[in-house]
């Protein structure tokens, strides 16, 4: 099997010389995911990065297998639910019921959201239905790397490292 490992940025994976980094955000993961399948071909990608924990006590390696975008918002103008893009059939991507879930936006949380997800991150979305739409199956692995409050970005950049060495952890019981 032919894996691609993903990561939005380098300090999420220092000491994994393994990873292609595809840049923070939405924008940037599905463009530079989408280079990098077309290049590689690769039959599965496999994604680490850290997030936010929205649902309390979680903590260490998480994989998650149900993705949302936490901020697609067009309430106000159509009878849509939050996170649902106006005139797109994908909504929601849903892996398999046994992991958790994670919301994806374009904004650091270190605050509450209105979104009902156990996690969030800034790109396991835009990397899930780039893998959807091209037939690559996709698994995501994330660091619990704050607990999406006003510590936040303070725990965030202490914890990156962490991170990197437990996911090498795992990786090798696979």
């Amino acid at each position: 099997m032919n894996k691609l490992f993903v990561a939005a940025l380098k300090e999420e994976t220092v000491g994994l010389n393994y990873f292609y980094h595809v840049g923070v955000g939405k924008i940037n993961a599905t463009y530079n995911l989408t280079k990098l399948i077309h290049k590689y071909k690769p039959s599965e990608v496999i994604n680490y990065g850290t997030a936010g924990a929205v649902k309390k006590g979680l903590s260490g390696i998480i994989e998650c297998t149900k993705f949302y975008q936490r901020d697609m918002d067009v309430r106000g103008l159509l009878d849509l639910k939050l996170g649902e893009t106006p005139f797109d059939n994908i909504n929601e991507i849903i892996n398999s019921d046994e992991g958790l879930s994670c919301g994806s936006g374009d904004s650091f949380v270190n605050k509450q959201i209105e979104m009902n997800v156990d996690l969030v991150d800034m790109e396991a979305y835009a990397l899930a239905k780039v893998c959807k739409l091209e037939s690559v199956e996709f698994k995501c692995f994330k660091f619990i790397s704050d607990n999406a409050d006003d510590n936040a970005p303070l725990d965030w950049t202490e914890n990156c490292k962490k991170g990197a060495k437990l996911f090498h952890i795992k990786m090798s019981d696979f």
